[in-house]
């Protein structure tokens, strides 16, 4: 019976990947006993994925980072975990039952609460999955056993303890306050959930007549309709066209409202003309500004997006909108408004809905971070918890130095209750209901990013001293992207130090983000989202391809491989050559194991230690190996991911495949090969494991055919650089073989060689004495000291330490050979002429900057050795 890779001609992911996979399952690997200590262990928890989530090329990035880390942890002998969860994201999820529902015919409000929830429930359970099944086709060594939800039972418990405690310190109150308010989501939402877009509205110069009668103060508006809420004027307290109106007081057109004139000095003189209608109910500077002043809060525009009682008969129940369409064409009436011009700024819209946000005077939950954001500043900065890159490190403690206060509650169904409950005038907060009658519980939610900022201890078992927590918390790494440095990995390092008693992790690595091909962000909307399994299984390329056509099945090591290689501190395009890359690299590992495996020979087997390195290409693939193991692990500790993968496909393609595969083939093809194949199955064997964590699946089913390959590669120990191992001697000497040979064959193709045919020539060049064998055999050359030499070459060619003379043949048309060497004789004669005349000129050498200079001799030099070796 055959070797089971006989027929199997290349690597198939498509029939390898779900086999494997299940066999990781099996395993029991992922799934760590808690014992020992978190110092002792190794954990990521993972950035819990929405629940309403499909794999995108963030995820497929950060899920290859972790476990790049998580397998190559595992190797060096460490117990590992990666924490698995998904969030709850109550937006998020909200809105995708209640776009169900609305299917249906039917809403939330005619539902009601209660089974609303219930319906959520129901929807989590037919499509919360997705994301994790898709987690495990990339090959993501996730603890499964342990999926956690940041709405289970243990989970919740954790975040009212951590409200309650919170609120009972005095950091976690109840106010009326300027807050973001989402019109799509009906809710509010905090800073970070905002982004600014560059909008072009029209700016209208409106005439504020003075209440004495005599003339008017102009203010410049871009939100006429807000106008209606107004409570004073203000204008700098150093500008002098106003300073005599200052004390005096203004009419509000259509309202008739006196309008104090105030001074402050956060008003920009430079701004429309220098005087600004303060609206504290309606924008964040001028809520500051009233609050400073004592000026009275009107909201005009309710949570509903629509005008309020208080912007008068005339215009309340009209939608923002329509008011200003409306107030605009009474102010023309008036007579009020003296010009307008286009004006472009930037407008805040929600992250979540996508609708511009309407700042509200709101009474909410909010919780006070300055207490919680010093020790997180100091963890930071005494190198507890380390941010790559730097830039991201200070982005962090400059937001956290400037802190402001959370806004905490949601007006939301679906999330984390507050503990909170009301009877009349009395407010009660606690784990558990109050006694007696008449309480009522506050309506709103927590903000997911409370409970998400618990995430690293909460889903360890937290407040109960648990095993699991003592065993992997704190964890080592949190792998992210930068969009959520705030909103989440401050958020943790704040509660982990208040709550579990350390940082929650000593490493923070802040990876790119990967861009659409033409350098616009990946979205679906936008037609340049790609989706990672259609790269892994093959599948229809976005409308950003312009090729259009489908992806191949480049499989799950393909797409790990060539994130990887996309990746680093700065943000970059997506590259599909990356990808094949990282296919070719999985088929060129397969097809060079299968040279090997088809040729061992029975009792034959991979040795745990290095057996002698008898020969040149043994000891130097020996010495190349320790290197390339070095530099993949100070790779994976700097978090270097491009660098590790560069260098894996350097080692695998080109030193291990490229070169000593080909200078060991005349022993493998011996019928006495055992000591090829045993110390071939050595090196093979410790190539996969370092490229295991990088491209897992081939790895692991090449290791399969490993004869005396105990187990998983899995679970196999990570091999160790052995210094005494390095050989520098004999890499220099290979390398002046490699770069001979080469030479060689670029001269072969440059006179056009008949294919297949040696070339009859005299090595005449030191340091080759163990290696001339391998060029001749790889160059396709014939090494003779046959023949007089004296008698001239029909053609040199240079290598390093000396020339290889070129005898007459038949593979090479000699004549033909003589002109082309004429001819480039006579160009470089010319060249050569030339450079020296620009060297000679004391102007030019002068003048020129140094690099300059020194590249034009070192040409000269060049052009000369090759004038040299032309010319025997």
């Amino acid at each position: 019976m055959g070797h089971p890779l006989e027929d199997r001609k290349r690597y198939d992911p498509a029939e390898t990947e779900a086999r494997i996979f299940a066999r990781w399952l099996e395993s029991g690997r992922f799934h760590p006993e808690p014992a020992g200590t978190a110092a002792e262990n190794y954990s990521i928890a993972i950035p819990p994925p929405n629940v309403t989530g499909a794999l995108h090329m963030g995820h497929a990035l950060n899920g290859s980072v972790q476990d790049t880390l998580i397998r190559y942890a595992r190797m060096r002998g460490l117990r590992t975990k990666w924490i698995l969860g998904t969030d709850h994201a109550g937006i998020a999820t909200q809105t995708q039952v209640e776009r169900l529902l609305k299917s249906e015919g039917t809403s939330r409000e005619q539902i009601g609460r209660e089974a609303f929830i219930e319906r959520v429930w129901r929807w989590r359970e037919q499509y919360g999955s997705t994301i994790i099944d898709q987690f495990k086709r990339l090959g993501a060594s996730c603890d499964y056993a342990e999926e956690r939800f940041t709405l289970d039972e243990g989970y919740a418990r954790a975040v009212l303890k951590v409200f309650v405690t919170l609120y009972r310190k005095g950091l976690i109150y109840r106010d009326n306050y300027m807050v973001n308010w989402d019109p799509g989501s009906g809710s509010a939402i905090s800073d970070l959930e905002v982004e600014d877009r560059e909008v072009t509205d029209t700016l209208y110069y409106v005439d504020y007549p003075l209440a004495s009668g005599h003339g008017s103060v102009t203010v410049a508006t871009v939100r006429p309709e807000t106008m209606l809420g107004d409570t004073a004027i203000a204008v700098h307290p150093d500008d002098d066209r106003y300073t005599r109106l200052v004390g005096e007081t203004a009419i509000l057109p259509l309202i008739g409202r006196r309008l104090k004139i105030i001074a402050d000095p956060y008003v920009k003189p430079e701004f429309g003309t220098g005087a600004l209608k303060i609206t504290p109910g309606h924008d964040p500077n001028d809520f500051e500004i009233g609050r400073a002043h004592g000026l009275e809060e009107i909201t005009v525009i309710g949570e509903d997006g629509r005008m309020t009682a208080a912007a008068g008969e005339r215009f309340a129940g009209m939608t923002a909108l329509e008011a200003r369409e409306a107030v605009v064409a009474a102010l023309r009436e008036e007579k009020r408004i003296n010009r307008t011009q286009p004006y472009t700024h930037e407008v805040p819209y929600s992250q979540r809905s996508g609708e511009r946000i309407e700042p509200l005077i709101s009474l909410q939950w909010f919780m006070r971070m300055d207490e919680l954001a010093q020790p997180a500043i100091a963890a930071v900065e005494d190198g507890r918890v380390t941010i790559h890159p730097e830039g991201q490190r200070r982005r962090y403690l400059e937001w956290m130095r400037n802190i402001r206060p959370w806004c905490i509650s949601r007006q939301l169904w679906w999330g984390h209750r507050l503990p909170v409950w009301y009877r009349g005038d009395e407010t009660y907060v606690g784990m558990d209901p109050p006694d007696g009658p008449g309480w009522k519980r506050d309506p709103d939610v927590l903000d997911t990013w409370f409970s998400s900022g618990l995430f690293p201890f909460a889903t360890l078992g937290w407040p109960d001293d648990t095993q699991e927590r003592r065993a992997f918390y704190p964890t080592d790494v949190l792998s992210t992207a930068r969009d959520i440095l705030f909103l989440w990995v401050a958020r943790m390092i704040m509660f982990g130090l208040e709550f579990a008693g350390d940082v929650p992790f000593s490493d923070v690595y802040v990876h790119s983000i990967i861009q659409a091909p033409d350098g616009r962000r990946m979205s679906k909307s936008l037609g340049t989202g790609i989706d990672p399994l259609a790269l892994i299984d093959g599948g229809e390329r976005p409308p950003v391809f312009s090729e259009g056509g489908e992806f191949p099945a480049y499989g799950a090591d393909a797409v790990r491989y060539g994130l990887l290689a996309m990746s680093s501190t700065q943000d970059v395009r997506f590259n599909e050559t990356r990808i094949a890359e990282g296919r070719q690299l999985a088929n060129k590992l397969f097809n060079a194991s299968r040279l090997v495996l088809l040729r061992v020979r029975d009792g034959v087997s991979a040795p745990s230690i290095a057996p002698e390195a008898r020969t040149v290409e043994d000891r130097w693939i020996l010495s190349r190996l320790q290197a390339a193991e070095q530099e993949l692990a100070d790779a994976f500790g700097a978090f270097e991911f491009h660098r590790a993968t560069q260098r894996l496909y350097g080692f695998v393609y080109d030193e291990l495949c490229d070169w000593y595969l080909e200078m060991l083939k005349p022993r493998l093809y011996l019928e006495d090969n055992d000591e090829a194949t045993e110390f071939a199955l050595y090196v093979l064997s410790q190539t996969l494991a370092i490229a295991h964590p990088v491209i897992p699946f081939v790895t692991e089913e090449i290791w399969s055919y490993i004869p005396g390959a105990d187990g998983l590669l899995m679970a196999h120990r990570w091999p160790e650089a052995d210094e005494a191992l390095r050989d520098p001697e004999v890499e220099a000497e290979v390398a002046r073989a490699i770069e001979a040979t080469e030479r060689l064959r670029g001269w072969r193709d440059q006179v056009g060689a008949t294919p297949g045919t040696a070339v009859p020539a005299r090595l005449e060049a030191e340091g080759y004495e163990r290696v001339a064998a391998h060029i001749a055999r790889m160059a396709r050359f014939e090494f003779s000291e046959n023949g007089d030499p004296t008698h001239p070459p029909v053609a040199t060619v240079g290598v390093p330490g000396g020339n290889v003379a070129v005898l007459e043949n038949s593979a090479v048309d000699v004549e033909a050979e003589r002109r082309r060497a004429a001819e480039r004789a006579d160009v470089l004669r010319k060249e050569i002429a030339r450079a020296e005349g620009k060297l000679a000129n004391q102007g030019f050498v002068a003048k020129a900057p140094e690099a300059v200079v020194t590249a034009e001799r070192e040409k000269l030099e060049r052009l000369k050795r090759e004038l040299e070796e032309l010319s025997g």
